[in-house]
């Protein structure tokens, strides 16, 4: 067994231990525990806020090229730091190294994408129908912000709320995953070390009980949350009073392979995209739909490819590609999406199961089903995990209804070589994002966000930080 890590809450500038209990958290390779963390009470969780409150007095009147000053000795920090970090990541939730590691140089990049946005928030001079009058619009932070962060991508998605919320001015509270604390804290010691003032950014682990603490505390001025429907919707129950929410809840994407596509690049996309991260990713394609003059080389070249992948200890084994699903609900859903498309009629062409040799941790064979139908759960319920259902079509028109049947609207994935389907379908999927002839649907300077059941509200760009201000009338009369 490793060395069990103690992790602490970090609120206004100190690291301190919570007053309650603590949680275990384990490595879901092996099972061990690898960390003790708070779970922090409504108590821990007034302190915090508290903090965020009156650092908030004063950070939002801080010039915006000083703030930006700490966000990018933030990066640098991180960036000096991301082995420890990757580390950390891998250890919690169970990505290889190299994409722990890629995380992390994308949280760095983030942190100085957004210093210098804290540099460009502009308002405007309006003209007025009346003479002697000119109306200023200014852009002012919200706030004091909760963020409520998933264990999938345990320190990007973090710093994507953090980012933007202290580029705006504001000050933030975030409650990470209990599955991934310690790869937050690890945030939190670059914020530490590029000796950001107390109060303006604070940590508190812990479960549900922490989160909906969090926000329904009356001081909280707006929720930044990414996570499932189901803890939305929570989410929307427990605010306390009205006030802006930004939410991604998750994706069920499609890929759309139409008979003018390169079947290399798709293939290679797909294998990508549904497997990376085993799966675990709200962008993840979860459901493809090919042409049938495509559709039997198509699922042949992928569940092949798929065989191919190394699935292992992302920590210990070298040149893994999929490491364990995080946890035993993941692990679970995968198998009971896979019985149930097995038993309408679906080929499980690779995978489908545990690896036999693999007698502890949370892992699963990438998977590739191939004959699925619409009433199969792969299909329309977000697996999130190491598997995808491939269906074919015969004409575009039924691709495209059957892509935009689930209440998912976050990023669909298209492959053509036709610039008629292409822009035909960019503008007929609808979902926030639509990747075309590659798999990589978000970027950090344009806006990511979901539409319909996949949430509301943008992260990404200067968008991302918008989301973070609010607008000001001035109006003033003068001499003319």
């Amino acid at each position: 067994m490793e060395h069990v890590a103690r992790g602490r809450n970090y609120i206004n500038g100190r690291w301190e231990e919570g007053d309650g209990t603590t949680l275990e958290v384990r490595d879901p390779a092996t099972g061990d525990v690898v960390a003790r963390v708070p779970d922090s009470t409504e108590q821990d969780v007034d302190r915090a806020v508290t903090a965020a409150k009156r650092a908030w007095n004063s950070w939002r009147w801080v010039n915006p090229t000083v703030r930006a000053g700490y966000l990018h000795a933030a990066g640098d920090a991180l960036a000096a730091a991301k082995v420890q970090v990757a580390a950390a990541i891998t250890r919690e939730m169970g990505k290889p190294i190299p994409e722990a590691t890629g995380e992390v140089e994308k949280l760095a990049k983030t942190f100085h994408f957004y210093a210098e946005e804290a540099t460009r928030i502009t308002g405007a001079t309006v003209p007025n129908e009346e003479e002697g009058f000119t109306s200023l619009v200014e852009k002012e932070p919200i706030g004091v912000v909760a963020a409520i962060t998933p264990w999938n991508y345990p320190v990007e998605l973090i710093g994507w709320k953090l980012c933007a919320a202290l580029a705006a001015g504001c000050t933030i509270v975030v409650k990470p995953s209990e599955y991934t604390p310690s790869a937050a804290i690890e945030v939190f010691r670059s914020l530490e070390a590029a000796k950001l003032p107390a109060g303006v950014a604070n940590l508190v682990t812990g479960a549900g009980a922490t989160g909906r603490a969090l926000v329904a505390h009356p001081a909280i001025n707006k929720v930044a949350f990414t996570g499932s429907g189901a803890t939305g919707e929570a989410i929307f129950k427990t605010v306390s009073g009205v006030k802006p929410l930004s939410m991604e809840l998750g994706g069920n994407c499609p890929l759309i392979v139409t008979a003018r596509a390169d079947i290399d690049q798709a293939v290679t996309g797909a294998l990508r995209r549904s497997f990376r991260n085993a799966g675990q990713i709200c962008i993840a394609i979860n459901r493809a739909y090919v042409h049938a003059d495509l559709y039997e080389e198509f699922v042949q070249r992928l569940a092949k490819a798929a065989a191919g992948l190394v699935v292992g200890d992302g920590l210990r084994e070298d040149n893994v590609d999929v490491g364990p699903v995080t946890n035993v609900e993941i692990l679970e859903k995968c198998e009971r999406h896979v019985a149930d498309a097995r038993s309408k009629g679906a080929r499980v062409l690779v995978g489908g199961a545990r690896p036999a040799d693999r007698s502890v941790g949370t892992y699963y064979l990438p998977t590739v089903l191939a004959d699925c139908t619409q009433d199969m759960l792969v299909m329309h319920e977000e697996t999130f995990g190491p598997v995808i259902g491939v269906s074919p079509y015969d004409d575009l028109e039924s691709a495209i209804e059957l892509a935009n049947s689930t209440p998912a609207g976050l990023a669909a994935y298209v492959y053509s070589e036709d610039l008629s389907e292409v822009f035909a379908l960019g503008r007929r999927l609808d979902f926030g994002s639509v990747a075309v002839n590659n798999v990589d649907a978000g970027t950090i300077n344009a806006p990511y966000g979901g539409r319909k059941g996949s949430g509301f509200g943008y992260e990404h760009g200067r968008e991302g930080m918008e989301g973070y201000l609010q607008m000001k009338h001035v109006r003033v009369r003068h001499r003319s």
